[in-house]
């Protein structure tokens, strides 16, 4: 048998696979640490979005733009 062309020798025909395949590794990594944060952000964006919705709606109903049954009615649907 020759030097470097067993399984774990430099010269072994499919020696760039392990490379290859620790880049990929760390790529998918770093892509699911990347989504995870952009899902944690919207998440709690959208639980202030409705926060913000409800406000909206009451300051409408303060400012009467909107009578008492179409605000409880929106008020039913925000919750």
């Amino acid at each position: 048998m020759m030097w470097g062309w067993g399984y774990g020798g430099y010269g072994a025909p499919w020696g760039w696979v392990g490379p290859v395949m620790m880049a990929a590794f760390w790529i998918a990594v770093t892509v699911g640490i990347v989504f995870l944060v952009r899902f944690f952000v919207r998440h709690s964006r959208q639980s202030g979005s409705e926060e913000s919705a409800l406000e909206a709606l009451r300051r409408r109903y303060a400012k009467g733009e909107i009578g008492k049954e179409e605000y409880e009615e929106k008020r039913k649907d925000l919750s």
